[in-house]
């Protein structure tokens, strides 16, 4: 079976590895032709995830044509701010019979749709699932256990990606809530962020820990406005890979938040991770879409006052610990 991947980030290029080993034909794409090249010729990606050795049935592709061509899934690993414009751009290309599976995690900045409502606008005929979890890169292409989620409405396209994607060192769970997954897996990018910034700041593991505690309550709430089932937070794409996120430096949303802690500017501290920071944005879409739909995210709006509107991080604190008294339940259950 033939596989393209669409994007030859850190992810892409570990998925890509991954798929090989199981005997798949892949076909990997990128804009950037240098990094192509070095995937033919050096069998390695120098930018994104250096030493590892990417095998020969990986194919780096110029073409975005040739990459889809014959493809039985295509795999759409680009940053979400590019998942539109790669979808408009593949579109001529793309027959009814592929999968399209996302790894896109985030929430579109001028629309606030989710990554698969992008992708099903441009491909209402086609089955989409996504797969979201606790994940680095840099630990699935050296074959380190991992457990991630593939979701689908369709409960075959589920099934099947499952059976595609899993492997003695990479277990697939399968989830009917794409709401759940998606919003789990995009809004945790701002509260590593936040965690980030607490460490950056100098404050310790019970910060952190009262960070990530809030901070999958209001996830949670924010995906059950929207539909979600409040049980997928409890789980891979949820607590999860916000656990992941939140404690790793492998995790390019908690190094950013860390430099802004330590004093630096948003724009600097992206130079540095340099690397998509996907939490900038999606504190943008989701502060925009709490607001729209009427829901509390108090952490994201504190966030959201950090980022874009140079409120300084300590006295964002100061306003989050000094909030109305609440009832912990109480709370989590408030939509």
């Amino acid at each position: 079976m033939k596989i393209a991947v669409l994007g030859g980030g850190s992810w892409g290029t570990a998925i890509s590895v991954l798929l090989s080993k199981k005997g798949y034909d892949i076909n990997i794409w990128d804009r950037n032709t240098v990094l192509i090249s070095d995937i033919n010729e050096k069998r390695e990606n120098l930018r994104y995830l250096p030493g590892i050795l990417v095998p020969s049935n990986v194919y780096g592709v110029f073409e975005i044509e040739k990459a889809l061509k014959d493809s039985k899934v295509i795999v759409i690993a680009v940053p979400s701010h590019a998942v539109r414009e790669l979808c408009s751009r593949i579109l001529p290309f793309v027959d009814k019979e592929q999968i399209l599976v996302s790894l896109a995690k985030g929430i579109e900045n001028s629309t606030l749709l989710r990554m698969s409502q992008v992708i099903n606008e441009f491909f209402p005929n086609n089955r989409v699932a996504v797969l979201s979890g606790p994940s680095h890169a840099e630990e699935v292409s050296r074959d380190i256990p991992t457990a991630i989620v593939a979701a689908s409405i369709d409960e075959d396209t589920a099934n099947f990606v499952q059976d595609v994607f899993m492997t003695p060192k990479f277990r697939v769970y399968t989830n009917k809530d794409v709401i759940g997954v998606e919003i789990g897996g995009a809004v945790k990018n701002i509260i590593a962020l936040a965690a980030g910034i607490s460490d950056g700041l100098g404050f310790g593991d019970n910060t952190k820990a009262a960070l990530m505690t809030r901070g999958i309550s209001e996830i949670a709430r924010l995906g059950v406005a929207l539909g979600a089932d409040a049980l997928t937070f409890a789980g891979l794409s949820g607590i999860g890979d916000l656990i992941v996120t939140c404690t790793s430096m492998h995790s390019r949303n908690r190094r950013a938040g860390i430099l802004i802690g330590q004093g630096k500017n948003v724009e600097e501290a992206v130079n540095e991770v340099k690397m998509v920071v996907e939490g900038i944005n999606t504190t943008k879409s989701t502060y925009e879409l709490a607001n729209k739909i009427g829901v509390e995210m108090p952490i994201t709006t504190e966030l959201y006052k950090v980022l874009f509107e140079g409120k300084n991080a300590k006295y964002a604190v100061t306003e989050l610990m000094l909030r109305d008294k609440k009832d912990e339940i109480k709370d989590v259950n408030q939509n």
